[in-house]
């Protein structure tokens, strides 16, 4: 039940920061996709199904706030998720490798999958200056913030996973 709330609040939390600190803070209306970093997370740290609720949820939030159409971030951060949830049986809590990679990995498939469906389909064929001027700088910021922000995710789980385990061990030993 606390694994739960925690996630919920962690998507809110993200979720509010994106929209609102992090937009004051944007470099030329560019800021971090603080979503991918929570979806991300919680795929490969917790497996597929956490990763495909947390992207649901993440995507779900962004379409009703964000979207014009009902649906397309969830499936799209739902995938997202899911396919970090992929590398649960590789991820090593002390490695920041793998997270920044796969975060570095899924921010690209967002940005190239937003700008396909959005943009390319309409006749907006400017990839190059959307790569230079969008992709690239959100990509670069997104990295920056998860330097910071994965840490505060992976101690706040650890403290979950911690006190889970101390919980289970009290009842084994009321057997």
């Amino acid at each position: 039940m606390k694994k739960i709330i925690s996630m919920i609040c962690m998507i809110l939390f993200g979720f509010v920061l994106q929209t609102t600190l992090f937009q004051k803070l944007s470099f030329g209306d560019i800021s971090p996709n603080l979503l991918i970093i929570v979806t991300a997370s919680y795929g490969f740290m917790y497996g597929e199904r956490h990763g495909m609720l947390v992207g649901f949820l993440c995507g779900l939030l962004m379409d009703v706030f964000n979207g014009s159409v009902l649906g397309f971030y969830a499936l799209l951060f739902l995938y997202i998720g899911a396919c970090n949830g992929l590398f649960h049986r590789v991820f090593y809590q002390d490695d920041l490798k793998l997270p920044l990679a796969l975060i570095t990995g899924s921010d690209i498939v967002y940005s190239l999958l937003c700008y396909i469906l959005l943009f390319l389909l309409r006749g907006r064929f400017a990839f190059g200056f959307y790569v230079k001027n969008v992709i690239f700088p959100e990509l670069v910021y997104t990295i920056f913030v998860t330097i910071f922000l994965y840490p505060i995710i992976l101690f706040i789980n650890n403290k979950l996973n911690n006190s889970e385990k101390r919980g289970d061990r009290k009842l084994a030993k009321k057997d």
